[in-house]
């Protein structure tokens, strides 16, 4: 247990697309994960700086926008941040000051086009790395460009043992974002460069999606972390669409959370939670990595690349 730290996952949601707001709700929770729980990682939920747009057309329809849903992109774009920003330097502060390491999804404004971005905050280093989301998913692509093999980083990060405080760990950190965790590809590129703590911000609140990071975990042999939104009505602005325009009610559950995390044997060690607003958190002992790679590795032993050859196209 000696080699074991100590991790959340944060059930939340983004203050009406107010980014102060929104900055002030991390960090209470980021201090009340250390606190409370002694958390030295934290991750957050997928659009949880800048926001996740559900039940949003933008007006769009095939061959033809309208002046309403350009608009809302105006606004949508404006509630984005830049990478790096006053606003992922404030998320550097609390890091440092709570000496927590931060994994967070955002929306990244890059000039004129939007990414769904997953970025890591070292409570040393600062802001050391960010993923963008390689493939939105369906009415996403209205919004959201893709990311490519320049962002698929698996940041290396040692912690004090939160067993053995003389005792330093060692733990190799990614994130994919949402469905990409139905990339196999993907999944195996991270699985290939040794993650151990696979972080997953997400906003599928789907009971199947329980299975698919116990499976991930599994597969990989590593500590799964999936943080989603849970949000209601009251959650997004006034005049924001909604499913059902007749029966507007400010406690209309719009994101149902879910958020959990498995071990590298697929066990659930933490939810997954329906609350509107949760910290769960874990010991998560590396040694457990070793001792599921004992009879599977996906990109080692249990793998033939006589027979199956793996290629990522990886930018510098």
């Amino acid at each position: 247990m000696a080699n074991t730290i100590r991790a959340s996952v944060i059930q939340s949601c983004t203050a009406r697309f107010n980014l102060s707001e929104t900055l002030d709700k991390f960090e209470k929770l980021t201090r009340l994960a250390k606190e409370r729980d002694g958390s030295q990682l934290v991750v957050f939920p997928e659009g949880f700086i800048g926001g996740y747009p559900k039940w949003s057309t933008f007006s769009c329809f095939v061959g033809e926008r309208t002046s309403e849903g350009r608009d809302e992109f105006v606004k949508y774009h404006n509630a984005a941040v830049e990478i790096p920003s006053p606003a992922t330097d404030r998320i550097a502060e609390v890091s440092k000051a709570t000496g927590v390491f931060v994994v967070m999804g955002v929306i990244e404004r890059d000039v004129g086009t939007l990414y769904c971005t997953a970025i890591f905050v070292d409570p040393v280093e600062g802001l050391v790395a960010k993923h963008r989301k390689l493939l939105p998913t369906a009415c996403e692509r209205l919004i959201w460009g893709q990311g490519d093999g320049s962002t698929l980083p698996v940041v290396a990060k040692k912690f004090q043992s939160s067993v053995e405080p003389a005792r330093t760990v060692e733990t190799k950190i990614s994130a994919t974002i949402c469905w990409e965790n139905y990339m196999p590809l993907l999944r195996t590129y991270y699985y290939s460069l040794g993650t151990q703590i696979y972080c997953v911000p997400t906003v599928d609140a789907r009971e199947t999606w329980e299975s698919s990071m116990r499976h991930i975990a599994f597969e990989g042999r590593c500590f799964v972390l999936s943080a989603c939104q849970f949000a209601t009505e009251k959650d997004y602005p006034l005049d924001h669409p909604v499913a059902d325009t007749s029966n507007r009610n400010p406690d209309n559950v719009m994101i149902n959370g879910g958020s959990l995390i498995v071990s590298p044997l697929g066990k659930v060690l933490a939810g997954p939670t329906r609350k509107p607003e949760d910290i769960l958190t874990a010991d998560l002992d590396l040694d457990d990595i070793v001792r599921g790679k004992f009879d599977l590795d996906a990109v080692g032993h249990y793998s033939r690349p006589d027979v199956f050859q793996f290629k990522a196209n990886i930018s510098p």
